[in-house]
C-alpha cells in the first residue's frame, strides 16, 4: 500500500471515530462540563452538579478523593489549561479551585490512571495520591517492550 493510500486511510478512519477515543484523559485546553467524567476500569472523576470534583471507587461505591468545592458555584467546568493548571470555573467564569501547577511551558495532559491516581503530565506537576499499591498506573510502550510508569521527556 502506497504512503498515500495509508495517509487517506488513517485520515479515514479518524474521522469515522469519535473524537475522543481516551476516556481518561483530558488534554490541554480541553474541558469537564458539569455531569461529565472521565472513566478508567472501575474509577471516575466526575464534575458533579454542586461543583465537586470527585474522584469514585466504584467497586467500592466510595469516594477516595474531592476538591472540596461542593456548593461554591453552579454550571461548573473543570479546565486543563494549556500552561498546566487544572481549574474548576463557575458559571460566571470565577476560579473556585485549582492545582496550582500553572506557569510551566509545554503540553499538559491530565490522566485518570489504571492504579486510580489522577495526574497532570508534562513532568507530574500534581496527583491526587490516591494510587493503590500493587497496580501499574500508566503503561508506555517503548521500543517493543512495556515500561510502566512517567518516562523521562527527554525519551519522548
Amino acid at each position: 500500500m502506497s504512503v498515500r493510500a495509508m495517509l487517506s486511510a488513517v485520515v479515514l478512519l479518524g474521522l469515522l471515530l469519535p473524537s475522543s477515543m481516551a476516556v481518561h484523559v483530558l488534554y490541554g485546553g480541553d474541558t469537564l462540563n458539569t455531569g461529565q467524567s472521565l472513566t478508567e476500569g472501575s474509577y471516575t472523576f466526575i464534575m458533579q452538579f454542586d461543583c465537586n470534583l470527585v474522584l469514585y471507587d466504584n467497586s467500592r461505591s466510595v469516594p477516595v478523593w474531592a476538591s472540596g468545592t461542593n456548593g461554591q458555584g453552579s454550571n461548573c467546568v473543570l479546565r486543563m489549561q494549556k500552561d498546566g493548571n487544572l481549574v474548576i470555573y463557575d458559571g460566571g467564569s470565577k476560579a473556585v479551585w485549582a492545582s496550582n501547577t500553572s506557569g510551566h511551558l509545554g503540553n499538559f495532559v491530565l490522566i485518570l490512571q489504571r492504579d486510580r491516581n489522577v495526574v497532570i503530565y508534562g513532568c507530574p506537576r500534581w496527583a491526587t495520591n490516591t494510587n493503590t499499591a500493587n497496580s501499574e498506573g500508566v503503561v508506555i510502550v517503548k521500543s517493543g517492550r512495556n515500561d510502566t510508569g512517567p518516562t523521562d521527556p527527554g525519551d519522548r
